[in-house]
C-alpha cells in the first residue's frame, strides 16, 4: 500500500541515529524508494522528525521553514569540540560565580532577531562539502553568522553541581528554521565567560506537529501509520475548494481563476483530495491562480467521483 500511497510520517527519532539512517528505515518498511525528511536532527537529539514519502515528499520544502521547538539541558563550565556532549571537552571554566540573574541577561540577550555563526560540525555545506566532513579531514572551518529569530528561550531548572563548578540548565526554546540549539549553548556559555555545552537536546514540535503524535520505529514496523498527502497539505495551508473541471486544469498545468490572495492555498475537491498547490500570478496582464506543485493525477479524480 505505502508503495502507492504518498503521506507524512511522523517519526520520534531514537538518541544515536541520524536523520539518514531513520530514512533509510523507513525506505524499507514503506517499501518505497521516495522517503525524505523535513530538517536533520544530530545523532544525539531525539524527537520530531517529519517523514515525507512518495509525492509528499514534495511538501518537505515547506515543512522545513516552519518554526522549530525544542528541549534541551545546557551546561556551564566547559566548551566541547562539537558544542555538545558528543565532543571532547577542550576548555573548562567554572560557573561558581554565574548568578540566577546572569543566566536571564545571556538569555534575553539570544532572544529575538540575533546573528548566530552554525557549529563548526554543522551539516552546512562549504563550496559543496559539510562543513562537519572538512572538520573530521583536519580543516578549520569558518561559518559566516547568518540571522535567525529565537521568539521563546525559556529557563525551566537550574541546578549547581555539588562542587558549583557546572550549571544544568533545563530550557525550552522556540526559534526559527537554520537556528542550532548548540550555538545557543556555546554563545551562552561565550557571555557567561563559563563556556557552554548541550548535553541533551529533544525536538518537540515543526511546525504545526508535535512529537505527542508521533510514532517509534518499532511502532512504524508493526502498523504503518502515516497522514495522508491530502489530510497534510490542507493542515500546512489554507484550502480552497475548486470544481472537477479546475482540478482537471490544474493537473494539466492550465491556470485557474485567481484565488484574490497573495497566499500560497491547496487546492482540493469537495471529497478533501488535494490536487495542488495554487498561487496567483499575472500573465498578459491577467491575475490567474496557476499550480506550483501537482500532486494528483486524472486517476485520483475519475476514481473519487466514480
Amino acid at each position: 500500500m505505502a508503495a502507492v500511497a504518498s503521506g507524512l510520517i511522523l517519526v520520534d527519532k531514537p538518541a544515536g541515529w541520524t536523520s539518514h539512517d531513520v530514512v533509510s528505515r523507513t525506505r524499507k518498511i514503506a517499501g518505497t524508494r521516495k522517503v525524505g525528511h523535513a530538517g536533520t536532527l544530530d545523532p544525539m537529539a531525539t524527537g520530531m522528525l517529519v517523514i515525507g514519502f512518495n509525492k509528499a515528499t514534495r511538501l518537505l520544502t515547506y515543512i522545513v521553514d516552519t518554526t522549530k521547538t525544542y528541549r534541551a539541558t545546557i551546561r556551564l563550565g566547559h566548551n566541547t569540540t562539537t558544542d555538545d556532549a558528543d565532543g571532547e571537552i577542550v576548555q573548562t571554566r567554572f560557573a561558581n560565580a554565574v548568578t540566577t540573574e546572569d543566566i536571564q541577561q545571556a538569555v534575553a540577550g539570544l532572544t529575538g532577531a540575533i546573528q548566530q555563526v552554525p557549529s563548526a560540525v554543522s551539516a552546512i555545506k562549504i563550496d559543496g562539502k559539510r562543513a562537519y566532513q572538512r572538520v573530521r579531514e583536519g580543516e578549520t572551518v569558518d561559518i559566516p553568522a547568518r540571522e535567525v529569530t529565537v521568539s521563546r528561550f525559556e529557563i525551566e531548572d537550574v541546578r549547581r553541581s555539588s562542587d558549583g563548578k557546572t550549571i544544568d540548565l533545563d530550557v525550552e526554546v522556540e526559534c526559527t528554521a537554520g537556528t542550532y540549539i548548540r550555538a545557543l549553548a556555546r554563545d551562552m556559555g561565550e557571555e557567561l565567560g563559563t563556556g557552554g555545552y548541550l548535553t541533551a537536546l529533544r525536538r518537540s514540535a515543526v511546525g504545526p506537529y508535535h512529537v505527542d503524535d508521533a510514532v517509534t520505529l518499532e511502532q512504524l514496523a508493526e502498523s504503518f501509520d502515516y497522514t495522508d498527502i491530502s489530510v497534510a497539505a490542507a493542515k500546512l495551508f489554507t484550502t480552497r475548494t475548486v470544481s472537477e473541471t479546475e482540478a482537471t486544469d490544474l493537473i494539466h498545468g492550465r491556470r485557474i481563476a485567481a484565488s484574490d490572495t497573495e497566499a500560497l492555498l491547496a487546492a482540493q475537491l469537495t471529497d478533501g483530495t488535494v490536487i495542488a498547490l495554487i498561487a496567483d500570478a499575472e500573465r498578459a496582464g491577467t491575475i490567474q491562480a496557476k499550480p506550483e506543485i501537482v500532486f494528483a493525477t486524472m486517476e485520483d479524480i475519475t476514481g473519487a467521483h466514480s
